[in-house]
């Protein structure tokens, strides 16, 4: 297995997670994290929530060094297709972004209640005090969260295995999320000033190009700022992908690791697995696409 390389000054993470959503840390740590990879620039953008964000920018005060961009992961459908639209440099107070997010963490309740009593029909009973969700709010608890309390009480071997038995795509008791189409996303973080980004848009399947290249054209035109052209599961094939069609449809480059702190332990700020390394040069052409940005 390869060494993990060097941190290098002069790169950034622009898509990372905290406990707020489905990660296992405290914005500060994450600051600690990039301070450590001498990063120049790092993004809080939990799922579906802005909750982090005071504690982030709040702990930034200790580390001037690093800008702390205000940020958020909007899931949305497409075609059967989940997409997510990462925010960055918005205003979390925004009431705008504020009413979009209520209405998801509507959505979201109303499916873990269902989920919980899909497991308990099949023999897996929980409550929503277990010390797993004592960090999370009821809206903000995911499926990750419910497998960790599975492996505690049923004695599952990892959270993968309760993915793939009970809570995994087509499994007894999964429950399909009721997602937003990506143009609501997209509209909802220009509201709130910042530049949307489309994470991770390939998954390496048959004619994806075809797919990142069409949907990148119709999202731009929907106000779409800039597309992940760097991100821990991309190899130089995908970021090449990514980086042509970037330029074809005038879109910002932007990347990151895709940090959970321990709940995707393999996963570092800053370099992903080893080899992740997001220049900090694309934070101008990011910022470009700033909505109304004055000249």
């Amino acid at each position: 297995m390869p060494q993990p390389l060097e941190p290098i000054p002069g790169h950034i993470d622009l898509h990372t997670h905290s406990f707020y959503s489905d990660g296992s840390e405290a914005p500060g740590v994450l600051l600690e994290e990039a301070r450590r990879k001498q990063l120049t620039a790092v993004a809080l953008t939990d799922h579906d929530t802005v909750n982090g964000i005071d504690d982030l920018l709040d702990a930034a005060k200790d580390f001037p060094e690093i800008e702390a961009i205000a940020g958020v992961e909007l899931s949305s459908i497409y075609a059967a297709r989940e997409l997510h639209i990462v925010g960055l440099w918005i205003d979390h107070t925004n009431k705008e972004l504020a009413d979009y997010l209520e209405q998801q963490r509507i959505k979201r309740c109303r499916r873990n209640e269902t989920m919980q009593r899909k497991l308990k029909s099949l023999g897996y009973d929980f409550d929503w005090d277990e010390p797993e969700f004592a960090q999370v709010e009821f809206s903000n608890i995911g499926r990750p969260h419910i497998a960790n309390v599975m492996c505690r009480k049923y004695g599952f071997s990892s959270p993968q295995e309760v993915f793939e038995k009970l809570i995994g795509h087509n499994r007894p008791a999964y429950v399909r999320r009721e997602l937003p189409f990506p143009s609501q996303a997209i509209a909802a973080i220009r509201s709130a000033g910042g530049v949307a980004v489309w994470a991770h848009p390939t998954y390496r399947e048959k004619n994806e190009r075809t797919f990142v290249k069409k949907m990148a054209k119709r999202l731009k035109e929907k106000g779409l700022g800039g597309i992940e052209a760097y991100y821990t599961l991309f190899g130089p094939a995908e970021t090449a992908m990514v980086t042509e069609i970037a330029q074809l449809t005038g879109l910002a480059r932007s990347g990151g690791s895709d940090w959970h702190g321990k709940n995707s332990c393999e996963v570092e700020v800053g370099t992903g697995k080893g080899g992740l390394r997001v220049p900090d040069t694309l934070l101008e052409e990011l910022r470009q696409q700033i909505p109304n940005r004055p000249e």
